[in-house]
């Protein structure tokens, strides 16, 4: 019998023995530097000609390895493969691919120091960033696993005498499956395995920015029991390959995390109907957020300090759930920048790799220059308390920067910098800080700080957030027990890791018998 869903312990390194391993997996991965990987259509390896160069972000020079970009022909073959390949995997009964996904849960846990140490080179994600993403690939894999079972079992409907009534979940057919590179493991696993253990088949085009991580995933599928064909892995550029994939007229849904400008032509792309096209497509859609935490006058500041600090620069704040914005109330205002700065200037900013690191590079040099110019726009719109510019090394570092007196219109208060970047603004009142911080287009993550019961129960009626969270960190959503997804331009609130989520990936059709 399957036992209850337990999400994935996270790993002590204070243990000598998990210490060990992890650096002797950072070890391994570094003595594979350079290796080249294929795309694989209908289970087969194919090249290109053209690669894409994945550069360790702390060390831009040395290079993690590089993976086979895709042409559109080479996306065309993926959309035909997986149809060919949907076909019996879709007839395979709910718990047979279930135990694929299993089986994949139980190859990662035996490989979890090796896919941690890639993506602290590939990212640049620190020791317990790393671990946490394995250990939420894995959550998905054992979740979603047993929701196709829940799902596939009879689900009683309201009986008429003389008939037989019942719903059957059936897949949609062939997606496209397009996931961040901030989890380049954790969402890539989620967003795929959902869709395919609930019947379908996938092209898996992961980010350019990850795609060694991706390619190490594919393996693992392939070699859990996946059949070929039904994840078509096809690395390639948005502007060779994306437009292809989502505007084909065989390609029946859209899974998608990314930012909101990307979010927004995929979803009016795929809103065209195609000629041939006998479906409207299905756009399942996460895009980032500018999230805000509010500080009440009588919440415990200390707390709420190590909180901010935790939710808005781990992993170099480069998660659409990371703080962005402290909302402080007039009267604790002085005393929570005090120790959020004092927290704050305590962080070691250093090459992930390295176990002392607080956090590491960001991404590429794109998302350098990209941070740096926010941190210029900035010093123009609020007063600069700590940071402001790039921290000590040859990586994509930037020291952790504080604004305060920051307006509500303000650029750096209204738009996604993914960065290390935090504004703190002033309001008079509770009623005031909600006003704040519902007026962003965003509505991923929120929290408050607050020992007011009446203030708590207001923000959990009016705060427009799909993901709030009172007396804690906004960052670290686990499956089962934090469904994620957000309002507004933050997507289509789909809910990774709930309960519904995979009724996104499947089709209701009744059957009723008359006796």
């Amino acid at each position: 019998m399957l036992v209850d869903f337990r999400n994935e312990p996270l790993t002590n390194f204070q243990d000598p023995t998990f210490h060990r391993a992890m650096k002797e997996a950072l070890e391994d991965v570094r003595r594979g530097f350079g290796r080249e990987y294929p795309m694989r259509i209908d289970g087969r390896d194919r090249l290109s000609g053209h690669w894409i160069r994945s550069a360790d972000p702390s060390r831009p020079k040395e290079v993690v390895g590089q993976v086979a970009a895709a042409t559109r022909e080479d996306a065309m073959d993926a959309v035909e493969g997986a149809w060919s390949a949907f076909e019996g995997w879709a007839r395979e009964p709910a718990e047979a691919r279930a135990r694929c996904l299993f089986k994949a849960a139980a190859i990662m846990r035996r490989r979890k120091f090796h896919l941690a140490a890639l993506m602290c080179f590939e990212v640049g994600k620190t020791w317990s960033e790393a671990d946490a993403d394995v250990a939420e690939a894995i959550d998905f894999l054992e979740f979603y696993g047993r929701e196709m079972i829940r799902l596939a079992r009879p689900h009683p409907l309201t009986r008429i005498q003389g008939e037989d009534n019942e719903v059957i979940y059936e897949p949609l057919g062939v997606g496209v499956v397009i996931p961040p590179w901030n989890f380049p493991l954790a969402i890539l696993t989620g967003m795929t395995v959902s869709s395919v253990v609930a019947g379908n088949a996938v092209v898996l085009k992961p980010a350019s920015a990850s795609p060694v991580i991706a390619a190490e995933f594919a393996k693992i599928m392939d070699e859990a029991g996946i059949p070929p064909g039904v994840i078509q892995f096809l690395p390639g550029s948005g502007g060779e390959i994306g437009d292809v994939l989502v505007s084909h007229p065989q390609v029946r849904f859209v899974t998608f995390t990314g930012s909101r400008d990307v979010g927004v032509h995929i979803y009016e792309l795929a809103a065209k109907v195609q000629p041939g096209q006998k479906w409207l497509k299905r756009v399942i859609a996460e895009m980032g957020g500018k999230d805000a935490i509010i500080v009440d006058s009588d919440a415990d500041l200390d707390d709420a300090a190590a909180g901010i600090v935790t939710s808005a620069f781990g992993f170099a704040g480069q998660k659409c759930s990371a703080c962005s914005r402290v909302i402080a109330l007039e009267d604790v205002y002085e005393p929570i920048l005090e120790r959020v700065k004092a927290l704050t200037e305590r962080l070691k900013v250093a090459p992930a790799d390295l176990e002392e690191a607080s956090y590491g590079p960001v991404v590429d040099r794109a998302a350098y220059e990209k941070v740096l110019q926010y941190i210029e726009i900035g010093q123009t719109e609020g007063q600069l308390v700590t940071g402001g510019g790039p921290a000590e090394g040859d990586g994509y570092f930037i020291k952790p920067t504080i604004f305060r007196d920051v307006p509500p219109d303000a650029r750096i208060a209204q738009e996604e910098i993914f960065g290390p970047v935090l504004a703190f603004l002033k309001a008079k009142d509770f009623d005031e800080a909600l006003r704040i911080a519902n007026g962003t287009q965003y509505g991923l993550t929120g929290g408050v700080y607050s020992r007011n019961r009446a203030h708590l129960e207001q923000a959990r009626r009016a705060f427009e957030v799909g993901n709030l969270y009172f007396n804690r960190k906004i960052t670290g959503a686990l499956v089962g027990a934090h469904p994620f997804g957000g309002f507004h331009m933050s997507g289509t609130d789909s809910k990774a890791g709930g309960q519904d989520y995979l009724l996104l990936l499947t089709q209701a059709k009744v059957v009723s018998e008359r006796f």
